[in-house]
C-alpha cells in the first residue's frame, strides 16, 4: 500500500515533481475531450430525418373566353413544397386525347391559380377537360369539367369579275357565306351606282346559298361604276364588304389611209358618249406608250362619241387611250393597231 500511494500521489526517486504536474495536465485535457464527445454524440444521433415529398393538391376550374375554336382552361394547384408541373387534358369524351403544354407551378406551399389556352376546337361541341399536377411524389388528377364551344358567326365575302368591265358588259358577283348554318340561306344582291346619291338598293331576285354557302349573281348591261354588296335576310342581317366594279368606256379604233407619206389616220368611236374627253394616240415601244398625237371626242349620237386624227407613223403597234374623268366610267385603251 505504501508503494502504491507513492506512485499515484508523490514523486518517486526517478520522477521530479514538475514531471508529475505535466502528466496530470495531459490527463485532464484528455478527459475533457472525452466528455465533449459524450455530449455531442447523442445530438448527432437524434437529428430529425428529411420530410418525405407530398403529392400536389389540384382542383379543375371553369373555362373562360370560350369561342367556336378556342378556350382558356383554369384551375388551382398547391405544390405542397415540392417543385410541381401541371397541364390539362381535354377531348370530346372522358377519354380526352388532347393535352396542353406543360407549365411550372413552382414549389410553394399555397394554392396557386393556373390557366392554359386550348385551340383547334370544333364549334358547337361539348368538351371534357381536367387539370393534372405532378411532382416527385406522384401525380394528382382534378375532377372532370365540361365546356360548350360557340357557333361560328356568319360572315360574307364577295368578288366582282371582270373588273373593269366594258360598258354594256356582264358582271358576275360571287362569294361565300361562311359560318355555322351557312347552307341554304337567302342572300340578296344590293347595288349603289355612282355618284351614289341614292344609296344601296336590292338588285334582282334573292338567291339561296349552296350547301357549302356559295352563291353567284349575274348583272347584265353594266353602264356605270357601281358598288355591290350582298346581305342575308336574317333578323340580324350579315352584310358583306363593298366591291367596287369599274365600267370602262368601250373603244372601237381603226387605221385609215392618209394623203401624206408616212402618215395615217387613226379614227373610231367611244361608248357611251363622252364628248370633249381627251384621246391620246400612242406608239407602243418596248412595252411603253409614246405619244404621237392627240385629239378630243366629238358628238356622234346619243350613245357614242367619235374621234379622228392624222398622225406620223412608222412600222409598229399603236393604241388609242381615252381619258375619262366624269366618275361614271373609267379610262380605257382601244385594241392594238398594227401598221406595217
Amino acid at each position: 500500500m505504501r508503494s502504491f500511494r507513492a506512485f499515484t500521489a508523490g514523486p518517486t526517486s526517478k520522477e521530479s515533481a514538475r514531471a508529475i504536474r505535466t502528466r496530470r495536465r495531459r490527463m485532464q485535457v484528455s478527459a475533457a475531450a472525452i466528455a465533449a464527445l459524450a455530449v455531442s454524440a447523442p445530438t448527432l444521433a437524434l437529428a430529425a430525418p428529411a420530410q418525405a415529398a407530398i403529392r400536389p393538391s389540384v382542383s379543375t376550374g371553369g373555362a373562360r373566353e370560350v369561342s367556336y375554336a378556342s378556350a382558356t382552361l383554369t384551375g388551382s394547384v398547391d405544390p405542397n413544397g415540392s417543385d410541381t408541373s401541371y397541364y390539362f387534358q381535354y377531348g370530346l369524351t372522358r377519354a380526352y386525347g388532347g393535352q396542353t403544354l406543360i407549365a411550372d407551378a413552382g414549389a410553394g406551399t399555397h394554392r396557386l391559380k393556373v390557366s392554359l389556352p386550348v385551340a383547334g376546337l370544333q364549334p358547337l361541341s361539348v368538351y371534357h377537360y381536367r387539370l393534372i399536377a405532378v411532382n416527385s411524389a406522384g401525380a394528382s388528377i382534378g375532377g372532370d369539367e365540361t365546356l360548350l364551344t360557340t357557333k361560328v358567326p356568319l360572315s360574307l365575302a364577295i368578288l366582282a369579275t371582270p373588273n373593269p368591265v366594258l360598258f354594256g358588259g356582264t358582271v358576275t358577283v360571287q362569294g361565300t357565306l361562311s359560318g355555322t348554318g351557312n347552307g341554304n340561306r337567302v342572300v340578296v344582291l344590293q347595288a349603289n351606282a355612282q355618284p351614289g346619291n341614292l344609296g344601296f338598293g336590292n338588285l334582282g331576285n334573292p338567291e339561296l346559298t349552296s350547301a357549302t354557302g356559295s352563291f353567284s349573281f349575274a348583272v347584265l348591261g353594266m353602264a356605270q361604276v357601281t358598288q355591290f354588296r350582298v346581305v342575308t335576310t336574317t333578323n340580324l342581317p350579315v352584310i358583306s364588304p363593298v366591291a367596287v366594279e369599274n365600267v370602262a368606256v368601250r373603244i372601237a379604233s381603226h387605221v385609215g389611209r392618209s394623203n401624206r407619206h408616212h402618215f395615217a389616220r387613226i379614227y373610231g368611236t367611244v361608248a357611251p358618249a363622252e364628248d370633249g374627253m381627251e384621246v391620246a394616240i400612242l406608239r407602243i415601244t418596248r412595252g411603253r406608250g409614246v405619244l404621237v398625237g392627240g385629239t378630243r371626242l366629238r358628238h356622234r349620237d346619243a350613245g357614242s362619241s367619235a374621234f379622228s386624227r392624222v398622225v406620223p407613223v412608222k412600222r409598229g403597234v399603236y393604241r388609242v387611250l381615252v381619258r375619262v374623268i366624269n366618275g361614271a366610267q373609267v379610262s380605257n385603251y382601244g385594241q392594238p393597231l398594227f401598221i406595217g
